[in-house]
Order: C-alpha cells, then sequence, then structure tokens
C-alpha cells in the first residue's frame, strides 16, 4: 500500500512538474521583452525570441554572471529580485544597460525578465551633456552683453568708445540670435513629423532658394557661388526643413573658404537617388575629425568658427533633415584641399500623376 501511495505521490509530482513547465512556456511565449525560467539547477528551459536575440543564453545557460547571480538571489528570497546591470553583448562585446527581475515561480523555478534600457540610457546621456553643452554656449555671449553693456556705460563721455563697444555689441547679439534659432531649428527637425509638413517639392527650387539666403553673406566673405543643378528633379518632402540643410551647408562652406575662392552647389539623380553636393576649397578636414564632424556644437577650427559666428550646429541639423527623409549625408574631406558634403535623398516617394 505504501509502494502504492509513494508512486501516486511521484506521479502527483511529475504532472505538477509539467503542469509548470507548461505555464512557464506559454508566459516566456508572449513575453515582448527578453525572458527565460530557468529551473533548480538554473538551466534554462525556456526562453523568450527576445532572450535568443539578445544573446541571453547559450546550451541552456545563462551566460551572464550577473544575471546568474540575481537568479540566485531570487531564489533565496521570498519576493523578487531587481537590479540595473550594464552587460556584454555580441561579437563586439556591446555595452548594454539593462533592468533585469528575477521571481520564483513555483518551488523549483525562476522566472528572469530583461528590458533593454540602453537606448533610454544614451538619451538620458545625451540630453544631460546637450544641456551642458547649450549652458556652455549661452554663457559666452551673453557675458559678453553683460561685459559690453557695463562698459558702454562707464564711457558715456567718449564717443569713440561707444561706437567700438557698441559694434561689438551688435556682433555678440547676433551671435546669441543665431544659436537660439539654430537651436529652435534642431529642436524642429528632432521633433518633425513629416506627414503634416510634406509637399511635392523641386530640389531645384530648394537649392535657388537656400543659395539666395547665403548670397549676402558670400558676397561680405568674397566667395562666389556657382550653381549647377538639374531641372525636375521632385520628391516629396519637407521643403522648409530641406531648404535649411542645404543653406547649412553653403554656410558652412562659405565661412571655411578663402577669399576669392568660390563653392560649388550641384544637384544630379542617380539610380532613384538625388545627391545635392556642396564643395568648397577650403581648409578641410582631418580622418579624426570627420568622425565628429555630425556632432551638436563640435567646430573643426573652434577659433575660425567664433569669427563666423558658427554655432557648430548646422551639421547636426542637416544629418537630422537627412534622417528624416530616409537619407543620408557623406562627407569627403582632404585636408589643405577642401570638402564635399553630399545630401542624398531617395526620390522614388515622388508623386505621380
Amino acid at each position: 500500500m505504501g509502494i502504492l501511495s509513494n508512486k501516486k505521490a511521484n506521479q502527483a509530482d511529475a504532472r505538477q512538474v509539467d503542469a509548470f513547465e507548461i505555464v512557464a512556456a506559454q508566459v516566456v511565449d508572449v513575453l515582448a521583452t527578453a525572458g527565460v525560467v530557468l529551473d533548480e539547477r538554473n538551466l534554462v528551459l525556456r526562453a523568450s525570441p527576445g532572450a535568443i536575440q539578445f544573446g541571453l543564453v547559450q546550451n541552456r545557460h545563462l551566460i551572464h554572471s550577473a544575471l546568474v547571480r540575481l537568479v540566485e538571489d531570487a531564489r533565496s528570497t521570498s519576493g523578487a529580485a531587481e537590479q540595473e546591470l550594464q552587460i556584454e553583448a555580441g561579437l563586439q562585446r556591446e555595452q548594454l544597460w539593462v533592468h533585469a527581475r528575477a521571481a520564483k515561480f513555483g518551488d523549483r523555478y525562476v522566472m528572469l525578465l530583461v528590458d533593454d534600457r540602453t537606448e533610454a540610457k544614451r538619451l538620458e546621456v545625451t540630453r544631460r551633456d546637450f544641456v551642458a553643452n547649450v549652458s556652455h554656449e549661452l554663457k559666452t555671449p551673453i557675458g559678453a552683453i553683460s561685459l559690453l553693456t557695463e562698459a558702454i556705460a562707464g564711457a558715456h563721455d567718449d564717443p569713440d568708445t561707444i561706437r567700438k563697444f557698441s559694434a561689438s555689441l551688435q556682433k555678440e547679439a547676433a551671435r546669441l540670435g543665431s544659436l537660439v534659432q539654430e537651436l529652435m531649428q534642431l529642436s524642429r527637425v528632432q521633433g518633425a513629423n513629416l506627414s503634416d509638413t510634406a509637399v511635392e517639392l523641386d530640389l531645384a527650387l530648394v537649392i535657388n532658394d537656400a543659395v539666395d539666403r547665403n548670397q549676402v553673406l558670400a558676397e561680405q566673405r568674397g566667395v562666389k557661388l556657382v550653381t549647377s543643378a538639374i531641372k525636375g528633379s521632385r520628391m516629396v518632402g519637407d521643403y522648409e526643413m530641406l531648404t535649411t540643410a542645404v543653406r547649412n551647408l553653403v554656410e558652412n562652406a562659405i565661412a571655411y573658404s578663402d577669399k576669392g575662392s568660390q563653392v560649388g552647389i550641384g544637384l544630379k539623380e542617380i539610380g532613384g537617388v538625388a545627391e545635392i553636393a556642396v564643395t568648397d576649397s577650403g581648409i578641410g578636414i582631418s580622418e579624426d575629425e570627420q568622425e565628429r564632424i555630425f556632432e551638436r556644437f563640435y567646430r573643426v577650427d573652434p577659433s575660425r568658427s567664433r569669427d563666423t559666428g558658427g554655432t557648430g550646429l548646422g551639421l547636426s541639423i542637416v544629418k537630422h533633415a537627412a534622417s528624416n527623409h530616409k537619407g543620408e549625408v557623406r562627407l569627403f574631406s582632404k585636408e589643405g584641399v577642401g570638402s564635399t558634403f553630399t545630401l542624398r535623398l531617395p526620390i522614388q516617394n515622388r508623386e505621380t500623376n
């Protein structure tokens, strides 16, 4: 009788184990995040597609020791264990930030959920750096304006000094205005929804408009603007955003060109892609700096940018504008020879009659 009772008890335990495994499988299969269920030996019984893609499991084992320790913590407590962790993933050993939570599932099992927070972490770092950079950039012209107004107030009986300081004050005010304007433009392109602003447009008109907006600056710098754009190259996009992007490229080229030189602006179509190229014969950009050239507030030549009123935001705006239109911006540059920035935009989405 005792043997039969033990046999029935073992069968009941086996059915309970099977039931837990079935439930675990059902739960993991519907998880949108990375999740795994482990038995008492820490062998993985079930892993969600996200966990496999995330690279958490190999040969039925968790491959990150930090996650294994979290699972053990969950076993030793009645509640759940959770932690923010940094782990490595992939062949490149990419650093990822994750939020991991482990909880007992029945008497023998532990369920582990891992949520990738890497992008959120990067955005947090980017936001913090951006605020710090904006504060620094605003501090310079605001400080200069404050000092200049004090100097003007103290030189009320010296007209020549007042005129000198007034000219400097206008320059700093213009720099501050330019920075605020470009910050607004950057904010606009980052949060743009093209479904609200996209229209069918002619890229030749975009280029002509961008060149016109830079004509006064080019004359002041003694730089000639030469345009060569095919007509009839049309696409659906945000006219003002694209015009601003091209204007920024032309303005940059003018700022880094010597007096008497010229800046070329061309447009051509290659395989369903419109290419707007802006070429200068300026100082060029080193290979090391080319990787950072599209970062916000980054300047190839800070002293020259200060002289020209550059904010270091123009190329970042161009990059976002290109991305919003499913395109890209490429750079070819050689020190002492010049640079060519090419805005590449797919035009397969243009409307047809």
